[in-house]
């Protein structure tokens, strides 16, 4: 009984909250500061790519994202939104949504339910804009409860899976280049669906015979070629397929899941809690982003509902800073499988946070997401 009433009063005395590191200086736009509540701070950033990086609709070299901060009695927690083109959103429709942002109408900010039905009710759409808030909003919760989330949502951190490393479309002899850059992982994630997939995976496997998961990106159209592919791919030692077919075309992801002597994982077809229902029966398991799914509150009920459901689970990230993969990755000992590389496949991150150590995701101890500014 006396622990309980430590933990109360521990917990209730935000203001004496610890001390975190140096805040980054966001000197962009800002929320409206004229109230005492929550004050959100945010600007642009590009994320520079090590290498081309290219799936099965579209190559580039950068990636815009918004780093975001929410502040409340001298406490800050760190947000991000990581733009890849292929959902739509960039710089100005991200810092267009969060000019409309006022959190200073909210004084507790652990009024999340409150906060957060609040963003993502000020328009449609915008998941990465309003995972920018969530994260930010997570942070500062757990830092004001001075715990990491995987404790606070009492998950096992020695239970976390190994992370993939993901090897883009690309020439036979750049293939080779990245599988030996990725030798400090065990698992690699491959993207195919642009007609080179057996050259691709041949050229892996005569360099290892570590575990592949594959990425199809919705690039396979026909579905006996889909399930031909997936017998092949099982003779190489895949792991499961990914989004094979276009999220559109339901009745032929649900007959190749049916029939695929693999696992079949819902990308592009699952963005938010909706979805997970539809998904069911259509793929074997799901793959949680939080820039699809609006962050880490809708995470949380998506890997929930799948469980209930039976799925499978993967959490997965896009080219992001360790900001938005740490905060993934607190989710992470609940789920199947991990690709949790984004930090890894950038040249220029602000944050330490989650760590790769022998291949496998490593959280730490600091509060909220466990990160600070580099």
């Amino acid at each position: 009984m006396s622990n309980r009433r430590d933990f109360i009063k521990h917990t209730g005395l935000i203001t004496t909250a610890m001390s975190i590191a140096p805040k980054l200086a966001l000197p962009g736009k800002t929320g409206k500061p004229a109230r005492k509540g929550l004050q959100l701070r945010y600007k642009p950033y590009t994320l520079q790519l090590k290498h081309v990086f290219t799936i099965s609709s579209n190559s580039r070299t950068t990636t815009p994202v918004v780093l975001s901060e929410i502040e409340f009695e001298g406490v800050t927690g760190y947000g991000e939104a990581s733009m890849p083109p292929y959902l739509g959103e960039s710089h100005e429709t991200v810092l267009r949504f969060l000019s409309k942002v006022d959190l200073s109408q909210f004084d507790d900010p652990f009024q999340t339910e409150d906060i957060l039905d609040y963003v993502d009710g000020i328009e449609p759409g915008n998941p990465a804009a309003k995972a920018a808030v969530d994260i930010a909003l997570y942070d500062l919760t757990g830092k004001l409860m001075q715990q990491p989330w995987y404790r606070i949502w009492g998950y096992d951190p020695s239970k976390t899976p190994r992370t993939s490393y993901t090897i883009g479309i690309d020439t036979e002899e750049v293939i080779r280049q990245k599988v030996k850059e990725a030798a400090p992982y065990k698992v690699l994630k491959v993207k195919l669906g642009l007609g080179t997939d057996k050259m691709i995976i041949s050229t892996i496997r005569k360099l290892t015979d570590k575990p592949i998961c594959v990425d199809v990106n919705q690039g396979w159209k026909d579905r006996q070629y889909a399930l031909d592919m997936a017998h092949w791919l099982n003779e190489q030692g895949i792991i499961f397929i990914e989004q094979p077919m276009p999220k559109e075309r339901v009745d032929d992801n649900a007959w190749l899941t049916e029939h695929s002597p693999l696992p079949t994982m819902g990308d592009e077809a699952v963005q938010r809690l909706p979805d997970v229902m539809k998904a069911h029966k259509v793929y074997s398991g799901i793959n949680i982003k939080l820039m699809k799914c609006t962050g880490m509150r809708e995470a949380h009920k998506m890997l929930t509902l799948a469980r209930a459901l039976d799925m499978k689970v993967m959490i997965g990230c896009m080219t992001e800073t360790s900001c938005a993969v740490s905060a993934a990755a607190q989710l992470s000992p609940m789920t199947d499988w991990a690709d949790l590389d984004g930090n890894l496949l950038i040249s220029n991150d602000v944050y330490k946070g989650m760590q790769v150590i022998d291949g496998k995701i490593t959280l730490n101890r600091e509060p909220g997401i466990g990160i600070s500014p580099l």
